[in-house]
């Protein structure tokens, strides 16, 4: 079940001074638009949400851009491209990962997260629980909702 949501905001979000602060490094450094930015203390990096068609620009050649940010400021850079369509928006957070489908369920459900293979699960994964942090950190930013399973289609079917 996937569908689009009005622009950037299906929840309330406030950014704060130093997210805005970050956010206007990002465009002065990148000339790339943000249009979120969260700072996870917990993996001690930043993680920003790129306005569509601007993740090139964000990234740069060889993620020079990527380097460069995080020398500045001193932490790891993640970004995510945003996509108004919240099933590829969210799909967008477990790149490399590929996410065949997000299931929303019902309000107060969990998200579930459908992955291709084996492979793609532990990418959704991440090393030391990285990606699916993000991902949690995002979703509930974003949609007020929390991640549940990740699964591989056909497998733990009962």
């Amino acid at each position: 079940m996937t569908g689009t949501y009005d622009k950037y905001a299906a929840v309330e979000r406030t950014i704060d001074f130093k997210e805005r602060r970050y956010i206007e490094e990002l465009r002065i450094l990148t000339k790339a638009t943000a249009i979120d930015c969260l700072i996870d203390d917990r993996f001690e990096r930043i993680i920003y949400v790129i306005k569509p068609g601007d993740m090139g620009l964000a990234i740069g050649k060889n993620g020079d851009n990527i380097k460069k940010m995080s020398r500045v400021l001193g932490k790891r850079i993640e970004m995510v491209e945003f996509s108004e369509d919240r099933g590829q928006f969210i799909a967008n957070m477990f790149k490399p990962a590929k996410v065949t489908d997000v299931l929303f369920g019902e309000p107060g459900e969990p998200v579930t997260i459908l992955v291709l293979e084996r492979g793609d699960f532990g990418l959704a994964i991440g090393k030391g629980g990285l990606t699916i942090g993000k991902a949690r950190l995002l979703v509930r930013r974003f949609f007020g909702k929390d991640i549940g399973d990740i699964a591989i289609p056909g497998e733990g079917d009962e």
